[in-house]
């Protein structure tokens, strides 16, 4: 038996053969991949095995498209059968937020240059004669979509892979792994021990247990899932083309398609979802099936039956009732554990679909450090709440339940919240103040603030809505007077010891504060020039630093900075994330409020913008007080002890000057930082370079590493900033949400990463990736917005005080406060 390899993929499931054929295909063939039983014989072989085009998130969106492209062609490629049927879909759409939704998947495939159109209620019918077009007003039609023989594609994935020097050792079960104290892994199986260098967890329903053996805890749980084949259906007898799937979300809550010449139903029950195996998969099982539960599908079973008559008419000749892992948000957990060398790719809901690119973008990541799309969404350490049981069942079973419900943005996940948050001292306080929260990073932020009767509620929807005036009042309030908001979910560390500052030059771009207190924003940057991270860089003593960066990256940041340390530096890292809450005050009053609650002076020439003092707050000793903030105005980020922060607030709430003070959230810091061109989490990520994100002026001309590279004039895309016209007569009132297709003298050129409505200057601004001979000043674009073109601009600086005069303050902050 070999007893040694590269990488050791655990797992023959779909997952598992992807990657292992797709680490061959980027030039990584010592690949073992493992398999207890035989392959697919977990979730795999029980798949129905659709594949869609009709996705609303970009990077799922070109997975799903790659898997359309190797599909057909990998039966020629390895001489194993797919089944390849490609036969389209139809996604119906009956009410206007679903017309919205539809409108937005396209505005967002069009781009990606994917086949896809909207059509009504006759073309339906003509494409479906038999599904009942009752209340349907429309649907999306995806021709190029299809569906495969599950088993077969992974058989030929792994095929593949062992014809591009991979090995697969089926009926072999792992049973442990242990860390040498050199960094390898020793994988324990029945047939004995392999020692590797990577490991990568593709166990399925088995990866939670998997994970366990190195100490951690999955947030996955297993959903089981049915789907029910008719007998033949006569009428199918004469068609000369394979009928469309249909996915019907409201009626059938699933999916329903031709399966030979008979109908297959797919239900995702809208209640009573159940988990299995809540203590672990059980070794011994494979092929694994349960008795149906005719009771907890049958409302949508019959709804699926009134829409699709000739079905009714059959009896069910087969039911497959399966288990497959759910994660806490939709999305599957690809990429680093956090044990290094350990990686993950499990925790997917639609395997068929999803995994081919989930094998090529995450082999991409492991050979060459970043893939070419954004893996933020899908990084496993992206999950800051407290994981027990209680909630990686429940938020499964909330992701279950959601699986075919409108993907609004911001769609609110109620399930173990706030139970497992993280919590700020102000939680309860600033929920009477009206506060309707987000969940970042397991931390409960306040995203904006109800008031004036508006209901404390989360707003849903693809268009403008009653949030939009809302959010208008807190920027309006803050500009005018001031704002607080509480910035506590901010991940915090601090990097000491001999080599600290050293260390932080070799890995971010900028210069290094060099006097006590000083601040400087810089880019964190990997060996192959990718940008890893932005963050706010604060000396606060010789070889003692403060990072402070965006909550959602926490972990995987600090996962990253930890391995970037060499063996022969001194250098301590501390997650201090917990330890200190933050406060921002900002507007023309800032200074006013501030000034009533401390000795410190707080002037220019004793207090600089971009700089850092400890001072006293009220009776807080010891408060960071950062002259800086996020909004654009005069300001100060107050880090106090987190045990002190509800005495920092009382006492500036309390404060004579802020009579006027107005809580904001952050979808109102999101406006303003658009107004100010400030990039985000969207902008800074791991498949762009400092040229790319055009933030190259924050960076030195060599002296970190993957200089060269980084600051290479951008070739690929770079990021341009836009002014979109407001819609017209005909249009909707909506806004890009992300992902909306550029288009330049009609083909598409790029897409939007993110935006925000510019309540200065009345019209929404977006960033977007587009090509760099087309950032120029001036440059008109279109943007599909819910499948309408709008008019964009390229605009050369941020729209809202360009010299930042306002931050930088030092007259009487009213003679400052209307600067746009």
């Amino acid at each position: 038996m070999q007893d040694q390899a590269k990488l050791v993929v655990i797992g023959g499931g779909i997952m598992g053969c992807s990657l292992a054929y797709h680490l061959c295909r980027e030039g990584e063939t010592d690949v073992l991949l493992l398999e207890k039983g035989e392959l697919t014989s977990g979730s795999t072989w029980h798949a129905a095995g659709q594949i869609t085009h009709s996705v609303s998130h970009y990077a799922l969106a070109k997975m799903a498209a790659y898997g359309t492209e190797l599909y057909p062609r990998l039966e020629e490629e390895t001489g194993q059968s797919v089944s390849w049927h490609g036969c389209g879909s139809l996604r119906m759409a009956y009410t206007d937020d679903e017309v919205d939704w539809i409108k937005y998947t396209l505005s967002v495939g069009k781009g990606l240059g994917h086949e896809m159109e909207i059509i009504g209620p006759d073309r339906i019918k003509a494409l479906h004669p038999f599904y009942s077009l009752d209340g349907i007003r429309a649907a999306l039609h995806t021709p190029n979509d299809g569906h495969v023989d599950p088993a077969g594609v992974a058989f030929a994935l792994a095929r593949g892979a062992r014809m591009m020097g991979a090995k697969v050792m089926r009926r072999n079960r792992v049973t442990g792994i242990r860390r040498k104290t050199s960094g390898e892994f020793v994988v324990h199986t029945e047939q004995g021990d392999i020692v590797a260098e990577r490991v990568v967890n593709a166990g399925g329903t088995y990866a939670r247990q998997i994970g366990q053996w190195i100490g951690l805890d999955l947030p996955i749980a297993n959903m089981l899932h049915h789907y029910l084949i008719t007998d033949t259906v006569p009428e199918f007898s004469d068609l000369q083309t394979e009928l469309p799937v249909v996915r019907d979300d409201r009626q059938v809550s699933g999916y329903v398609r031709m399966e030979q010449k008979s109908v297959l139903i797919g239900i995702y029950e809208k209640a009573n979802a159940v988990s299995v195996w809540d203590d672990g998969t059980p070794w011994q099982a494979e092929n694994e099936l349960f008795e149906p539960d005719y009771d907890r599908i049958m409302p949508w079973l019959e709804n699926a039956m009134e829409r699709m008559p000739i079905a009714a008419e059959r009896g069910i000749k087969r039911v497959v009732h399966g288990a497959i892992t759910h994660p806490p948000d939709g999305n599957m957990l690809l990429g680093p554990s956090g044990v290094r060398n350990f990686w993950l790719c499990c925790g997917s809901q639609v395997g068929i679909a999803w995994g081919p690119g989930a094998g090529k973008y995450l082999a991409q990541w492991m050979v060459h450090g970043a893939a070419d799309v954004s893996m933020r969404s899908f990084d496993p350490r992206r999950f800051g709440a407290k994981v027990d049981d209680t909630y990686r069942i429940q938020k499964a079973k909330e992701d279950y339940l959601l699986r075919h419900e409108i993907p609004y943005p911001h769609l609110d996940r109620p399930a173990c919240r706030p139970s497992h948050s993280k919590l700020s001292p102000l939680y309860e306080v600033l929920k009477e103040k009206g506060a309707v929260y987000e969940d970042v990073y397991g931390w409960e932020r306040p995203f904006w603030y109800a008031r004036d009767g508006v209901e404390q509620k989360p707003m849903e929807s693809f268009r403008r809505n009653e949030l939009h005036a809302v959010v208008g009042q807190e920027v309006e309030s803050l500009r005018r007077y001031a704002g607080i908001a509480d910035l506590t979910a901010f991940a915090k560390l601090e990097v000491s010891g001999a080599d600290a500052a050293s260390y932080l030059g070799r890995i971010s771009c900028n210069r290094l504060p060099q006097k006590y207190g000083s601040i400087s924003l810089t880019y964190l940057i990997m060996e192959n020039g990718r940008i890893e991270g932005e963050t706010t860089l604060v000396k606060l003593g010789d070889n003692h630093f403060y990072l402070v960066y965006a909550a959602v990256r926490e972990a995987a940041l600090l996962n990253w900075m930890e391995e970037q340390i060499k063996a022969d530096e001194n250098i301590s890292i501390a997650n201090v994330s917990q330890d200190f809450g933050v406060l921002m005050l900002a507007g023309p009053e800032a200074r006013n409020i501030l000034a009533e609650c401390t000795d410190a002076p707080l002037d220019n020439r004793s207090f600089r913008w971009l700089s850092m003092r400890h001072i006293r707050v009220g009776d807080t000793d010891g408060v960071r007080a950062l002259r800086v903030t996020y909004s654009g105005e005069l300001g100060w980020e107050l880090h106090a002890p987190i045990v002190d922060l509800l005495a920092v607030y009382q006492t500036l709430v309390s404060a004579n000057a802020a009579s006027g003070l107005v809580h904001v959230g952050s979808a109102a810091l999101n406006a303003m930082r658009m107004e100010k061109a400030y990039r985000s989490g969207h902008e800074i990520t791991n498949e762009v370079t400092i040229s790319e994100a055009d933030v190259i002026r924050f960076a030195r001309s060599d002296g970190f590493q993957g200089a060269e590279i980084s600051n290479a004039p951008a070739a690929r895309w770079v990021l341009t900033y836009l002014q979109l016209d407001e819609p017209g007569e005909l249009d909707v009132a909506s806004d890009p949400l992300g992902s909306e297709s550029v288009w330049y003298e009609g083909r598409a050129v790029g897409q939007i990463s993110s935006g925000g409505y510019g309540y200065a200057t009345g019209h929404y601004l977006a960033f977007a990736f587009v090509p760099p001979a087309l950032n120029v000043p001036g440059t008109e674009f279109d943007v599909l917005v819910l499948g309408r073109s709008r008019r964009a601009v390229v605009l050369e600086q941020g729209v809202y005080d360009n010299n930042n005069a306002l931050p930088r303050a030092d007259a009487p902050a009213g003679e400052l406060s209307s600067i746009a």
